[in-house]
């Protein structure tokens, strides 16, 4: 059975269900889990920014990420899992291959994330992280929707 669940969250309803989702599973087969949340910081790297601070929108964009994720470790721990958790950063890399590389460099050997089940042109123009994961991933995904999203 799995034994090293791997998390990505952000601060959304559906990935608050992944999460719930995934703790279920863990503590039910005693697994490890890797909690995980991107920051994308190229969109704010360009360097001729007259009228902001590149580097400290960057900084405010890592915190957040930090807070995001330090309250998604918080419903781990209240759930009685034991749990690491880890900032990443994407530099204008698909933020798909970003989760899957470091999902394979920890072990993980079963993936939980939400997906907001994009349809249409939505989904044509913005893409899906979690499609990108479930294409890329040597791993079983475990996709969980929120009936809200509909």
């Amino acid at each position: 059975m799995y034994q090293r669940i791997y998390i990505p969250v952000d601060d959304s309803a559906t990935s608050a269900l992944a999460l719930a989702e995934a703790c279920k599973l863990a503590k039910e087969v005693g697994a490890a889990v890797r909690l995980v949340h991107v920051v994308d910081l190229a969109q704010f790297g360009w360097g001729g920014a007259e009228f902001l601070d590149a580097a400290e929108l960057q900084g405010a964009i890592k915190q957040a990420g930090e807070q995001v994720l330090a309250a998604c470790h918080a419903k781990v721990v209240a759930q009685g899992l034991a749990a690491e958790s880890h900032i990443l950063e994407s530099w204008g890399d698909r933020i798909a291959s970003v989760i899957v590389e470091d999902a394979n460099s920890w072990g993980a050997d079963l993936m939980v994330m939400g997906t907001h089940g994009l349809g249409g042109l939505l989904h044509l123009l913005m893409g899906s992280v979690a499609e990108g994961v479930l294409k890329q991933a040597d791993v079983p995904v475990l996709l969980v929707r929120n009936p809200g999203d509909d």
